[in-house]
């Protein structure tokens, strides 16, 4: 457990070093450099939007150190692909090189067999993009281009945007061009320090201008230093599948003095997409939310203490006994539903993933998991989940009890396993095929081994803590008794019917939160920076108030029509907005993704199922719960003889 500690130290460290005055704590210290100094550029990995399956850097025949080692990992990040590892550039700060060759002999260029050629063409067809990074800074490739502006304003300003990592090769007709050479240009800001000291710098931008440069163009010495050809009169490096080919790899580095201090060196990488789209959804949900929390707490309000007020005329009797309404199903409303055991195995793991995001996006929020500090997120997340369990078992212990429960030695077992057990399973189906494509994206068997050993060893010991606390605690009381003999339910209407309920309860949380989902997709599917959590913030509260809001009203409806069988229903329905998610993520992959082949297609519906399914979960559990408080209070405020 000494992983473990390590992380929670972390936490500690970060959480008292975070200051009130800067925005984000990167996961590690600004590294101070003199000049001539070694700044090590390392690879991360290889990854496309079209596969979805990332590949570590020497999967293909790059130049090679005389040693490889790689970076001890934490589990984001071996969860996420990332196998960092070192690279044979040579880079010094502020010390420029015109053109260097790298693992070179003599008159001996590097020989590609038919194997690796292959290899090298089937990468770049698949739109790989390579990720290195200098001082933690992951390396872009600058995009310019002219915005829609006017004609004279054109010719002076291009707009600038950088993507990540920079690509493999191209291809032109059915041939296949790598990138093999790269023009490093590195940004540095220069400290301030006393008179008599040496200058220090700090790296705030890595940028890379990759080339495809002929062998016969590149003219190369015995020093391994080689010259460029003039830009227009060189030929690209074509790869041939179909036989051997001999090439030169080749680097340039450029330095460049920056303004930009070191605590915003991320900003160029994170301001790429746009923010007023964000504000504009987020004003336009909370207007909704609004004015619909409004019109339902009229109407509700209103609604009920007209009926409330009707139930408890004592003079009325004979007229109220005649009336329909939810005061006819007092007898039969608390009455334990089928399968208690499943239902509240499920609030508790709803409850567990509420508590997990609420707190990883709050925590986010404040700045402490920034994409410097890679796969903090992730393993943040993971760790929670686990330690949540005390209180996913304590509601679901609660709730068995109130249910009428006795076995609550398997109510917390399936609590703790049925969940996690699905997600499990899900994930090493999947892991399977990512295993059988060779790609970095496999979780490796010690960390599978490890993830199973913290879900038996924390998570389950943990929720079975939750379970006998919260099964020994009083149950809920419900204000009324339940009658002996149950209530029979009339016909319903066409519109009370479930899926209807679904799709109807579903519309507005969805609709509060889809354009937040479109920039969590792009994160996940096309290697982009997710950092906007201070939005997600917002989005999350109110995804929360239209979820409970919405329940209130369907098992309103519901009891009004004297259906007594609320239990499943409203967890059933208030996660509606998962049936939303799906639709969209079926519309996300045919729109936005280029995939074709089978494993990729496999892993993002595979992983979209999980999402979904967690998805339903947490927007279940608030709903019910809502609807559970809403149902107590009322029958709370009716005289019953």
């Amino acid at each position: 457990f000494s992983f473990l500690q390590e992380r929670l130290r972390y936490m500690l460290v970060l959480l008292l070093l975070h200051g009130t005055d800067s925005f984000y704590v990167p996961g590690v210290a600004p590294i101070n450099f003199h000049r001539n100094d070694p700044v090590e550029i390392k690879a991360v990995k290889l990854t496309s939007s079209r596969t979805q399956l990332p590949y570590e850097y020497y999967s293909l025949p790059f130049c090679q150190p005389t040693k490889i080692t790689y970076k001890a990992e934490n589990l984001g990040e071996v969860l996420r692909g990332d196998r960092i590892v070192n690279t044979p550039f040579q880079v010094s700060m502020n010390v420029e090189k015109k053109c260097e060759v790298l693992c070179y002999l003599p008159n001996k260029p590097v020989t590609l067999t038919v194997e690796q050629s292959k290899l090298i063409a089937e990468r770049i067809r698949e739109d790989y993009y390579v990720h290195l990074i200098a001082d933690n800074l992951p390396v872009a490739t600058r995009l310019e281009f002219y915005s829609n502006r006017e004609e004279e304003e054109k010719k002076k300003e291009k707009d600038v945007q950088f993507e990540h990592g920079y690509r493999l090769g191209f291809m032109d007709g059915n041939k296949f061009y790598l990138h093999n050479h790269l023009s490093f240009i590195l940004y540095y800001h220069r400290e301030d320090v006393e008179e008599n000291q040496e200058p220090t710098y700090r790296v705030v931008r890595f940028e890379v201008i990759p080339q495809s440069i002929k062998l016969e163009d590149l003219k190369a010495d015995e020093k391994s230093m080689c010259t460029l050809p003039e830009a227009t009169g060189s030929a690209p490096q074509e790869i041939d599948p179909s036989k051997e080919n001999q090439l030169l790899f080749t680097y340039s580095v450029h330095w460049e003095e920056s303004d930009i201090k070191w605590a915003s060196r991320w900003d160029t990488y994170l301001t790429m997409s746009d923010v007023q789209i964000h504000w504009f959804s987020i004003i336009n949900s909370v207007v909704v939310v609004f004015f619909l929390s409004g019109i339902l707490s009229m109407i509700i309000i209103r609604t009920l203490r007209k009926d409330i007020a009707n139930y408890n005329k004592e003079d009325d009797i004979e007229d109220t006994m005649e009336e329909s309404g939810w005061k006819l199903v007092h007898g039969d409303v608390f009455r334990p539903p089928q399968y208690p055991m499943i239902l509240s195995s499920l609030l508790g793991s709803g409850i567990q993933l509420f508590c997990m995001i609420l707190i990883v996006i709050f925590v986010a929020m404040l700045g402490m998991l920034s994409p410097s500090s890679r796969g903090a997120l992730m393993t943040t997340a993971c760790f929670l989940f686990m330690f949540m369990g005390v209180f996913g078992g304590f509601f679901a212990g609660r709730l068995y009890r109130t249910l009428k429960g006795h076995r609550w030695k398997k109510g917390a077992f399936c609590t703790a396993t049925l969940y996690p057990g699905v997600v499990f399973g899900i994930c090493f189906v999947l892991n399977c095929f990512i295993w059988g494509k060779h790609s970095s994206g496999a979780v490796p068997f010690p960390t599978m081994v490890a993830l199973l050993c913290m879900w038996f060893g924390i998570s389950l010991p943990l929720v079975y803590l939750g379970y006998y606390f919260g099964f020994r605690k009083q149950p809920y009381d419900n204000p009324v008794r339940t009658n002996q003999i149950p209530r029979q339910i009339p016909e319903q209407r066409w519109y009370m019917n479930k899926f209807v309920g679904i799709l109807m309860a579903g519309i507005l949380p969805f609709g509060a939160m889809f354009i937040e989902l479109f920039f969590i997709f792009s994160a996940i599917w096309e290697n982009q920076f997710y950092y906007l959590f201070g939005f997600l913030f917002l989005v999350f509260i109110i995804l929360v108030v239209s979820c409970s809001q919405i329940s209130i009203v369907m098992v309103y409806f519901q009891l009004c029509a004297e259906d007594y069988r609320w239990w499943w229903r409203t967890f059933l329905v208030s996660g509606g907005s998962a049936f939303y998610v799906l639709i969209y993520a079926i519309f996300y992959f045919v729109n936005k993704l280029d995939i074709v082949e089978f494993i990729p297609s496999l892993l993002y519906f595979g992983y979209t199922a999980l999402m979904v399914l967690s998805f339903w979960l947490l927007t279940g559990t608030i709903g019910f719960y809502a609807a559970y408080m809403f149902v107590r209070k009322i029958y709370a405020a009716v005289k019953i003889d």
